[in-house]
């Protein structure tokens, strides 16, 4: 493998997702885009750093990991993450919002206003509403009452949401039903902040941004990428970091945030999928592992 570059990650553009890589480069990815790279033969995976910068270390982390990062990377990342509740004094205007991943699936959220839905995007969200926007103690402490008093987590698992993208209901309106009850419900509730101006109900659906109207079942998911491995396939769909790539043994999920800290390049297009890939379950007993 002459040419290796390392993904920063994937990105969601006005034109859809594109895979970023270290140095700048970019990959679009419009749809049927055939996708396939290769890991470098005997290389390890290493820590992508934080705050934008490299790890000192150039610590070894695992295959399996999302982050990519090592014990004491991550700690600096997450001790000026808005997400993990670190950051009180950002005077930057926050939107609450409420995002659908299926049937059941919903979550309350904030983000910055200046980053509009990238956020609602890079979660994978099916659609959306705001709730109301303010400062971000103030959307916080909105985040906090509307978990409490609806039920609503601000976290859904990944595979969660990867098991219903292929049986969503067939309209918006359908799949904006319970984000239209939940926000109707918030609006009722006593004890938001005054410095919080509520939003009206105006739900934004991402099913064809996403690419998921008529989306095959997935089969599997890549475990994790290791070296000498490769990974080939159409693209088919990508919601949040996942791409949905078509393989001749049918539709394989691969989230991009395990690609980071690789070197990765070009490999024959011909050629079927040389990484540890989870199958999904159909049926109860049935032991997990398509290689």
């Amino acid at each position: 493998m002459a040419q290796v570059w390392k993904c920063s990650g994937l990105r969601w553009s006005a034109d859809g997702p594109v895979l970023v890589w270290q140095g700048g480069r970019r990959s679009a990815l419009p749809w049927g885009k055939h996708v396939a790279f290769g890991v470098a033969e005997g290389g390890v995976r290493t820590c992508v750093g934080a705050r934008g910068n490299a790890c000192a270390a150039q610590a070894v982390v695992p295959g399996r990991s999302t982050g990519a990062r090592c014990e004491e990377c991550a700690r600096l990342e997450r001790a000026h993450s808005v997400a993990a509740d670190t950051v009180a004094d950002d005077a930057r205007p926050y939107r609450v919002y409420l995002a659908w991943f299926g049937p059941g699936l919903t979550k309350v959220g904030i983000t910055a206003v200046e980053r509009g839905p990238a956020r609602l995007l890079e979660q994978g969200a099916v659609c959306f509403s705001w709730l109301g926007t303010g400062p971000l103690m103030a959307a916080r402490r909105t985040e906090e009452l509307l978990r409490a008093a609806l039920g609503v987590p601000d976290r859904i698992p990944y595979a969660e949401k990867r098991a219903v993208r292929s049986a969503l209901p067939p309209t918006a309106a359908e799949r904006a039903a319970e984000i239209e009850r939940l926000h109707g419900r918030a609006g009722a509730l006593g004890g938001w902040p005054e410095s919080l101006r509520p939003e009206p109900f105006r739900p934004v659906d991402h099913v064809s941004v996403f690419g998921l109207a008529r989306l095959p079942a997935a089969v599997g998911e890549v475990r994790e990428l290791v070296a000498g491995g490769a990974v080939r396939g159409d693209l088919v769909a990508a919601a949040g970091p996942d791409l949905h790539l078509a393989t001749g043994g049918g539709v394989v999920v691969l989230d991009t945030r395990l690609m980071a800290g690789w070197q990765l390049g070009p490999v024959a297009a011909e050629g079927g999928l040389a990484v540890p890939v989870r199958e999904f379950r159909r049926v109860p007993g049935v032991q997990e592992g398509l290689f």
